[in-house]
């Protein structure tokens, strides 16, 4: 019987190679369909984070984003999680969406985006924990709104809370309308999510990823 040569498992898909290339390609459309192409082959993700890096069409960037997060190995995640702190607010979006799309993948980050030290990535943050599952998120949201100094950040974990919240958070809301009294859009934000969590213990089912 004439011996079979199997390809190693680890062997980028055909036309992997050229893909890569085409990443740095002057030409946006060959760019985009690189990005897509490479969502197939996950040794890739460093390439795909180093070309999201310079990327300024607004399509590819999208399509790049896309594969990562369809990749979802660490390695991929930390492209993504740069992004974050983008100055560029639809870069920020399109790394939250490519984010909020695995949040059990970024799971282990949450901790530390939680307790960030810049505002807008905690206030993003909230958006990534409301798609875990209801008393994992609840968890998450409360243990922030205990040590949370920003209003903003506060009202982005209420608006959470009405959503996924159980009724442990009820003290830890009330606490937080305490602090912020002089913040009536927060004390208001938190009497609605208290009134839904308090009617039924959770006011809706989580978004889907």
């Amino acid at each position: 019987m004439p011996l079979i040569r199997r390809e190693p498992a680890s062997a980028p898909p055909p036309g992997a190679s050229d893909s890569l290339g085409d990443l740095k390609s002057a030409n946006a459309g060959a760019r985009w369909t690189a990005a897509r192409l490479l969502a197939k082959d996950p040794s890739s993700a460093a390439a795909l984070g180093e070309a999201l890096a310079v990327e300024t069409d607004a399509r590819v960037r999208e399509a790049l984003f896309t594969s990562l997060a369809h990749i979802q190995t660490p390695e991929a995640v930390d492209a993504i999680l740069t992004h974050l702190r983008s100055p560029d607010a639809a870069t920020r979006g399109g790394a939250l969406d490519a984010l909020s799309s695995m949040p059990q993948t970024v799971e282990s980050h949450l901790s530390k985006l939680l307790a960030d030290p810049d505002p807008d990535v905690r206030l993003l943050s909230c958006d990534i924990v409301r798609r875990l599952p209801g008393p994992t998120a609840s968890r998450y949201l409360c243990d922030l709104l205990t040590r949370e100094t920003q209003a903003n950040v506060c009202g982005a974990a209420v608006d959470a809370l009405s959503e996924v919240g159980d009724k442990a958070a009820l003290p830890i809301l009330a606490d937080c309308a305490t602090r912020f009294s002089a913040e009536p859009f927060l004390t208001f934000s938190i009497k609605i999510a208290s009134s839904r969590i308090a009617g039924d213990g959770r006011s809706r089912a989580p978004k889907a990823p």
